[in-house]
């Protein structure tokens, strides 16, 4: 049975207690690094973005241009930078264009 805190919690701290207890994490950072990089990399590389995959701390991103995935391969340290600090955290360490 679930433990009840007589304790008044913010809702914040309830949600993040939830998803600890229910092992949730890995989850929800598969979505949030997916709309980061939406986010962040803007409607002319998401109309050619395909599929979006976080497995364990790889970021694999299937792109349908080759020419974008070549471009993008130059500045892959930044785009992690730059999903890392949006996320708050480091989710992402390395990055797989296919």
């Amino acid at each position: 049975m679930a433990k009840r805190n007589n304790e008044h919690i913010s809702i914040q701290e309830a949600l993040k207690e939830f998803v600890e207890t229910n092992r949730l994490e890995k989850g929800l950072n598969k979505v949030n690094v997916a709309d980061a990089w939406a986010k962040l990399m803007g409607n002319g590389v998401n109309q050619y973005t395909n599929a979006i995959n976080l497995e364990r701390d790889t970021l694999y991103v299937q792109l349908s241009s080759s020419v974008l995935r070549e471009e993008l391969s130059y500045g892959k340290q930044k785009i992690m930078d730059m999903l890392n600090e949006e996320l708050g955290k480091t989710i992402v360490k390395k990055i797989v264009l296919r």
